[in-house]
């Protein structure tokens, strides 16, 4: 996973929702259908394409998509 795009793509593929890339600096309360089981399987879809082991508080604490995929894909350096 290389972009904000892919990340969209696992989120409408893997996770079955109707959302593009404009919806993903909405609050979590905006995006339809979203709920906890949605948290647990991205991140659990997150870990298999990264390959790393992402912080379930780290999610927890996001109050966007776009968080999300700063603190579990994005690499700062």
């Amino acid at each position: 996973m290389n972009s904000i795009e892919d990340f969209v793509a696992i989120l409408q593929d893997d996770l079955g929702l109707s959302i593009g890339i404009e919806d993903v600096g909405k609050d979590l309360d905006q995006i339809a259908d979203w709920d906890s089981v949605h948290l647990l399987q991205l991140m659990s879809v997150l870990e298999r394409e990264t390959g790393h082991t992402v912080a379930l508080p780290d999610l927890l604490h996001a109050s966007s998509l776009a968080e999300m995929y700063t603190f579990t894909v994005h690499d700062p350096d």
